[in-house]
C-alpha cells in the first residue's frame, strides 16, 4: 500500500480558504497562523448557532485525511464529515439539493450521504464527563463505531494534536497522535450502501473554539 500526497493546505491565512464554503454563520480568523472557528451567533440559538465549513475539493474513495487541531475553549464539539455527497449521487453543492444551514438533521437526515466523526464531544454533561470519539454514517444516524477519547480538556490541552482519518474500501479507521481510536468495517448492508469518494468538511458546535492547520488528503494506492 502506498500514500500519495493529493491535498495540502496550510490553513494558515484567508487565502487558504479560498472557495471553502462556509454553511452556518461562524468567525473565521488566523490570530497563531492557523485556522481558528467559533461561531458567530449566541449559542442560545441552539442548532442555528452551529456551522459547517467545506473544503471544495472533490476527493477519490480511499483517502487518508490529516490535520492538527487545538482545542482552545469549551463546552462545544467538533467534527469532520468526509465522503460526502448527495443523496442521488449528485455533487454536495447541487443546487437541487436541500439547503444546508448548519443545524444537524440537515446533515444526516438530510439530502446527503456522509461519514462522520466526531472527536472533541464537550458538550452535553455526559460528553463532558465520559469522553469519546463516535464515528456515524447518514443518511441515518447511524453509530458505526465508537472509541474513548485521549484529548484532554481544554484547561490540560497542550496540542497540537495530529489527527487522521482513513477510508479504504470497506474500513474506516480514525488514529490521534498515531493512538488507534477505532475502526469500523461497512458491510455495505446494516447501514447502506458502501459510501465513495465525496468531499470533507469541518463542523463545530458553539461555543466552542477549535484551531486547524496543515490539512493534508493522500489517495491510497494499494499497489
Amino acid at each position: 500500500m502506498t500514500k500519495e500526497l493529493i491535498y495540502d493546505n496550510p490553513l494558515n491565512c484567508e487565502r487558504a480558504l479560498e472557495g471553502f464554503v462556509l454553511e452556518g454563520s461562524a468567525v473565521m480568523t488566523f490570530p497563531q497562523g492557523r485556522l481558528r472557528l467559533e461561531n458567530r451567533l449566541d449559542p442560545s440559538l441552539k442548532q442555528k448557532a452551529n456551522y459547517v465549513l467545506w473544503c471544495p475539493q472533490e476527493f477519490p474513495s480511499d483517502i487518508a485525511v490529516e490535520w492538527d487541531f487545538w482545542p482552545v475553549r469549551q463546552p462545544g464539539l467538533a467534527i469532520l464529515f468526509f465522503a460526502a455527497r448527495g443523496k442521488n449521487g449528485a455533487d454536495l453543492f447541487d443546487p437541487s439539493l436541500q439547503p444546508r444551514t448548519g443545524e444537524y438533521p440537515l446533515y444526516h437526515h438530510g439530502d446527503i450521504n456522509a461519514f462522520h466523526i466526531s472527536y472533541f464531544r464537550r458538550k452535553e454533561p455526559d460528553e463532558r464527563a465520559f469522553h469519546t470519539c463516535n464515528l456515524r454514517k447518514s443518511y441515518g444516524f447511524y453509530m458505526a463505531a465508537q472509541g474513548g477519547d485521549p484529548i484532554p480538556d481544554v484547561g490540560e490541552a497542550v496540542g497540537p494534536y495530529h489527527l487522521e482519518v482513513i477510508k479504504q474500501g470497506a474500513e474506516v479507521g480514525f488514529s490521534v497522535n498515531g493512538l488507534e481510536v477505532l475502526h469500523y468495517h461497512d458491510d455495505g448492508e446494516t447501514f447502506g450502501p458502501l459510501l465513495g469518494g465525496g468531499k470533507i468538511g469541518f463542523r463545530q458546535l458553539a461555543p466552542m473554539i477549535g484551531e486547524y492547520a496543515n490539512l493534508k488528503v493522500f489517495w491510497i494506492n494499494e499497489k
